[in-house]
């Protein structure tokens, strides 16, 4: 995973479509997927089997990150589907594809 991290990162996790939801932040965006997915630690995303990466969001800062992540969290259930469903309209998985990405540098 030379290369890939850090990468700081709000993510939305899913069960299935229009499923569970959780929202968390990262500064180890790859490493966080995987212990995901593989069910690593207990908690909300291991009981409920958000297995599922629908959306995710790349920060410079983790204070930026932290920041979103809040705000989302207080967003209603349906303006999350909507933000989910702008971008990835049939809720397909994303985690496969984070590793054939590279994130774009911001333009300042």
């Amino acid at each position: 995973m030379v290369g890939r991290e850090p990468w700081i990162a709000v993510h939305i996790m899913a069960d299935h479509y229009r499923g569970t939801l959780y929202i968390g932040v990262t500064s180890a965006f790859h490493t966080r997927m995987i212990q995901h997915r593989e069910g690593a630690f207990p908690g909300f995303t291991r009981r409920y089997g958000l297995r599922r990466l629908v959306w995710f969001e790349l920060h410079d800062l983790m204070t930026e990150a932290i920041q979103r992540e809040r705000s989302l969290k207080e967003w209603r259930r349906q303006w999350k589907i909507n933000l989910i469903e702008r971008d990835n309209p049939r809720w397909d998985d994303l985690y496969s594809a984070t590793f054939e990405w590279t994130p774009v540098p911001r333009q300042v």
